[in-house]
């Protein structure tokens, strides 16, 4: 769970500490007053992108970090290679041009390592949702998730990827008669041209060596004649005067056999001079110069040269750019026989794509009747008493009557009240019923999401009376299994929490200041009495607080016994 938040410099948020608990943790606050702006810290912090604005006016920079407690993102930290106690920390430094930096337990860590981390860690539920479950686009994905179906849609996904390959394939073979003329008299030119050359691997090293030979063979000839000239040339030369000193030494050695051990080495050394002059002999004996064949070096290197400009290519790579051309020329020159296979292959591929399809269907299928009857039952629980919810699920139109998805086109649709004909959502719930099928989704899903923290922004939106009772005590429900951070303006949400924060803005010294404060239970009785009354709080509204508290407790009192 998120256990603290520290934030500087956030907006009109000059510092901030912030103790999480588990359980229901509620924000409230006048409009304007800064509780968007907690949540914007936490989008922060998990990775979001973040821009300038964010920074409070006249701040060097702001920060916010945060403190989780018992989560389980081994591997994530494994795979980054960061060392975790007991306390994962985030943190994020925003500049006031934007840029920021992001650490985890103080390691460096990139904003998209960052947002994968903090998917991990908290779900967010903000205004827009609403707006993505309208969006029939999407609802197969919300489906597929509640079905657990990832490992279903990937293996359905390795077949339509074949067939995409395959179609891909004939597109590239296809090509009208004109298209193949030009592209085979191109691709018979360049395999005429290359052929000439005769290109070996590794040639134009060894004929630049060759050729930096040649250039220097005078320097090279008189360096090797004065080389052999001073190791054997004459009578007094280094391979004479070594072999007689080896001669005295080993007279010395029977004299002296201390000097063993000099007479071997200058015996060895004796052979190594020997050695080097019949190399150096040998090399200078083998030395064969001539003008012609320098001018066919020099040619034979310039053609490669203007072989590799041409085709932008080494000459390594230009022997398998050889071999590309001829696999071209042997497609357009086989096209038809490769085309007419392929289509074989596509059509058996096609009907191994539709089975699989259909088998991924039928477990849409099953999810959906499972996902119909959670839903139904979770919107009957937050006074949605005569809804209905249903997943349409349409065959794709045309050719090939499947996609990357499968073969169906899926929509929710509902009907809120009794007698009304099911319909789109989008035409069908009103904001206050959005509201509460995307609470009631989240916490169908949240069972099998390992994500511990929940976060709500204004789930109260088009919400009052007997309906925002349920939400507040829908709310509660999921607190008990998952820690969940509520935005709201209800005093039945407000009642609930386990632990309150009031967020208050201020000014002083003609600056704008935002407080999060905890409250105790008169301080959360105070605030639910502004919820109520707004600035008149009065002393019934303060007792009302105080009995819908105490209602509160004996909601709860009586869930945790059931």
């Amino acid at each position: 769970m998120l256990s603290e938040l520290h934030i500087e410099n956030i907006a009109v948020i000059e510092r901030s500490d912030i103790r999480f608990g588990p359980g229901l943790n509620v924000l409230t606050g006048e409009t304007g007053a800064g509780k968007s702006i907690v949540i914007d810290a936490i989008g922060a912090v998990l990775g979001d992108r973040v821009s300038r604005e964010l920074v409070r006016h006249g701040a060097d920079r702001a920060m916010v970090s945060a403190v989780f407690e018992g989560v389980c993102v081994e591997n994530w930290l494994a795979e980054n290679e960061i060392d975790c106690e007991e306390e994962l920390i985030l943190q994020r430094r925003i500049q006031p041009d934007g840029k920021s930096s992001c650490r985890v337990c103080g390691t460096p860590v990139t904003a998209a390592q960052l947002r994968e981390l903090g998917s991990l860690l908290v779900d967010v539920h903000g205004q827009n949702d609403g707006r993505q479950l309208m969006d029939e686009r999407r609802h197969r994905e919300y489906l597929d998730r509640f079905g657990e179906l990832e490992h279903a849609l990937e293996s359905y996904r390795k077949e339509y990827d074949q067939y995409r390959a395959i179609r891909k394939e004939i597109e590239n073979l296809s090509m009208d008669e004109l298209e193949k003329e030009r592209l085979s008299e191109s691709l018979q030119a360049q395999i005429r041209e290359l052929e000439h050359a005769e290109l070996k691997a590794g040639e134009k090293d060894s004929l630049t060596a060759r050729r930096d030979l040649l250039r220097n063979s005078e320097k090279l000839t008189e360096a090797l004649d004065e080389a052999y000239a001073m190791l054997s040339g004459g009578e007094e030369n280094a391979l004479s005067l070594a072999q007689n000193a080896s001669w005295y030494a080993s007279r010395a050695a029977a004299v002296a056999p201390e000097l063993e051990g000099a007479a071997k080495s200058i015996d060895e050394a004796v052979f190594s001079l020997s050695d080097a002059a019949e190399t150096l002999r040998d090399f200078r004996e083998s030395l064969d110069f001539s003008p012609e064949e320098y001018d066919e070096l020099e040619s034979r290197i310039a053609l490669l040269n203007k072989l590799e400009r041409k085709y932008s290519r080494t000459d390594a790579d230009l022997i398998a750019y050889l071999d590309e051309c001829r696999e071209k020329l042997d497609n357009i020159q086989y096209a038809e026989e490769r085309i007419e296979k392929l289509r074989r292959e596509l059509a058996a591929q096609t009907d191994r794509c539709r089975r699989a399809a259909a088998a991924l269907s039928a477990k849409r299928r099953e999810a959906a009747d499972r996902l119909q009857a959670r839903i139904v039952s979770e919107l009957r629980e937050l006074n949605m008493p005569s809804v209905r919810f249903s997943v349409d699920f349409q065959t794709l139109e045309g050719e090939p009557g499947f996609d990357a998805n499968g073969a169906d086109q899926i929509a929710f649709v509902m009907s809120a009240n009794a007698g009304e004909e099911l319909g789109r959502i989008s035409r069908i719930a009103s904001g206050g019923e959005l509201s509460r099928i995307m609470l009631a989704m989240k916490n169908v899903f949240a069972e099998k999401d390992p994500v511990g923290t929940m976060i709500f922004d204004e789930i109260d939106t088009g919400i009052s009376g007997v309906a925002a009772q349920r939400v507040a005590e829908k709310l509660y429900a999921v607190s008990r299994g998952k820690q969940v951070l509520c935005v709201t303006h209800l005093p039945q949400i407000a009642a609930m929490a386990d632990c309150h924060y009031l967020i208050d803005k201020k000014e002083h010294d003609g600056r704008t200041y935002t407080q999060v404060t905890k409250l105790d239970r008169e301080g959360q009785a105070a605030e639910l009495a502004r919820l109520h009354g707004g600035e008149n709080v009065t002393l019934i509204t303060l007792a009302s607080a105080q009995e819908q508290l105490a209602s509160a407790e004996r909601f709860k009192q009586s869930l945790d016994k059931a």
